[in-house]
């Protein structure tokens, strides 16, 4: 199938028109190694690899690691292995720009010589305070008019550690009145007497993203430097550094990053749900890393398609979190085996069952796919039916089970409420007494009458004690501001589940349609053998649809 176009792949085909980078296409995906991948990361990897698939070309995975504050090799890892997940491979082109300390410190002397780059003795304080403001120019730094040979003197020094941390940097010397405050003599390099995850403790100064990002595009020989637009105020020091050192230049252009409804996809917000353990870790299924995507049981095909389906903008926008649940919901409902679980159990007592009698049902695995076959389903005198499927009092459009009542059970037969038994104490039903028609086998009445609902149940003495996990978005707000936006119910667990004894094999990240609730997949860090424990996926509807239908009426 031929990928939609957007503005990135016309940019592309004109450059490949008029022969431009030798009819070369090399992109690259390039994380900073402080957090763990999230959704909005999945829609630039399949972006960058995408296009360089589409177009024979070569992608790049490549660590911009140049704050050792921040970056460690579990975050390596995590990205590795997710990138892997989502379907995608490198094929040993994995890069660190951490490798190319050295050549960036030899291009960082080069600046110095041409008299582009300075040592700066101002604090970071004095910096910002000399930068001015969007109306007002900036003032230059007292330390700007050293000469070459002094400010590569004091270079070395900073490099042999000669200096306390903040003591100087390395700034780049543009313009302090350019209307782009960015361009206002940014800093270059810094220092940081602290140990780097893959270099040791060999670098006492370390290059800014800025510096390190542009360059290590340039040495890898990238054609197009594909960025989020927040980047593009910082286009002009790409561009002014890879000018200034007359080295290859990619063209760096900017896309709108994907933002989802009821989330952040800030890795600093994320780092500190995190931090401040309003979540389990970064594999909480609330969360919207990969990896708690993954654990929550979304699959690489529905993050891909739903990355396919928000297309490529020019600008920020905020997606419905309803179009990421359409898209595992889609394929599920195709290939999720159907079960049967009750979460919330009412019991029912069969009084005209025989009782020693058990027998096995025909169940249908999935009406989407045939081959999928049937499964046996126990049937016995005593089961569990949903405690919300039972009204004793029911309003007038309520269907289900109530007294004096007939319901279908889903493969079985037509049930009656005859009797509702209730604790003495408490007032609370605990069992109904019903009667069943055993003409009705199958859940058809050969008299050709009609019940109004059909319920799901399991019988209790075979059923499976389980433990499911309910959730919702993690925030309250479409666009959430902070903690105090926090959904207090985003998780639930209930951990006197019955469901169907075949479940009791599931294996962990196989994934169900329990009917009538939804898409659950077994836990893949908490499940045990012979217990495992669901997590619901998605539910069976657009829930976010009816409620937004509903106001706008």
């Amino acid at each position: 199938m031929k990928p939609i176009t957007n503005f990135i792949r016309e940019i592309i085909d004109k450059d490949l028109a008029e022969g431009k980078n030798s009819g070369r296409v090399h992109t690259r995906f390039p994380p900073e190694p402080n957090g763990y991948l999230h959704i909005g990361h999945a829609k630039s990897i399949c972006l960058n690899f995408g296009i360089a698939k589409s177009y024979k070309g070569l992608c790049n995975l490549r660590f911009d690691d140049s704050n050792p504050e921040t970056e460690n090799m579990e975050y390596v890892n995590s990205i590795k292995e997710d990138i892997k997940w989502l379907g995608f491979d490198p094929k040993g082109r994995e890069y660190y720009a951490s490798d190319y300390f050295e050549k960036l410190s030899e291009y960082a002397a080069l600046l110095i010589k041409k008299e582009k780059a300075y040592v700066c003795d101002l604090s970071v304080d004095e910096i910002s305070k000399y930068r001015g403001t969007v109306t007002v120019h900036g003032k230059e730094s007292p330390y700007r008019n050293r000469t070459a040979g002094e400010n590569l003197e004091l270079f070395q020094a900073m490099k042999d550690g000669k200096f306390a941390d903040g003591a100087k940097v390395l700034r780049a010397k543009i313009d302090m009145a350019n209307s782009n405050m960015l361009m206002r003599d940014p800093v270059l390099y810094r220092i940081k007497k602290i140990a780097h995850y893959k270099t040791g403790d060999k670098w006492r100064v370390y290059p800014t993203y800025d510096f390190t990002h542009c360059l290590s595009d340039s040495i890898e020989g990238i054609t197009h430097s594909i960025c989020t637009l927040e980047f593009d105020v910082h286009r002009p020091l790409y561009d002014w550094i890879l000018d200034e050192l007359g080295v290859h230049h990619p063209q760096q252009i900017e896309f709108a990053r994907l933002n989802l409804g009821h989330t952040v996809l800030s890795k600093r917000r994320l780092f500190e749900l995190v931090e401040k353990k309003a979540v389990f870790g970064w594999d909480d299924p609330r969360m919207p890393t990969l990896s708690g995507l993954r654990r929550r049981g979304y699959t690489p095909e529905s993050i891909r398609n739903f990355c396919g389906s928000i297309g490529v903008a020019k600008f920020n926008s905020i997606i419905d979190l309803v179009v990421l649940e359409n898209a595992i919901r889609k394929e599920l409902n195709k290939t999720a085996p159907r079960r049967m679980a009750v979460l919330k159990p009412l019991k029912v007592v069969i009084t005209n069952y025989p009782d020693h009698k058990k027998e096995e049902l025909a169940a249908i695995n999935n009406p989407e796919d045939p081959s999928m076959g049937t499964r046996k389903v126990p049937f016995s005198k005593e089961l569990y039916i949903e405690r919300d499927d039972f009204m004793e009092d029911p309003p007038k459009k309520f269907y289900r089970l109530a007294p004096g009542r007939e319901v279908r059970l889903r493969y079985a037969y037509f049930i009656k409420c005859e009797e509702v038994i209730k604790n003495k104490k408490t007032g609370e039903i605990e069992e109904l007494r019903c009667t069943y028609d055993p003409a009705t086998k199958g859940g058809n009445a050969p008299d050709g009458r009609k019940v109004k609902a059909t319920l799901h149940w399991v019988s209790a003495s075979e059923a499976q004690a389980g433990e499911v996990r309910l959730y919702d978005t993690l925030f309250t707000k479409r666009d959430p501001e902070g903690a105090s936006d926090l959904n207090p119910n985003s998780m639930i667990v209930l951990k006197s589940c019955f469901l169907e004894p075949v479940l009791k094999g599931a294996k962990p990240g196989e994934r169900f349609q329990f009917e009538r609730h939804g898409y659950f997949s077994a836990d893949t860090k908490d499940s045990s053998p012979g217990r495992p424990i669901f997590n619901k996926i998605v539910s069976l509807k657009d829930i976010w649809g009816k409620i937004a239908g509903k106001k706008k009426k």
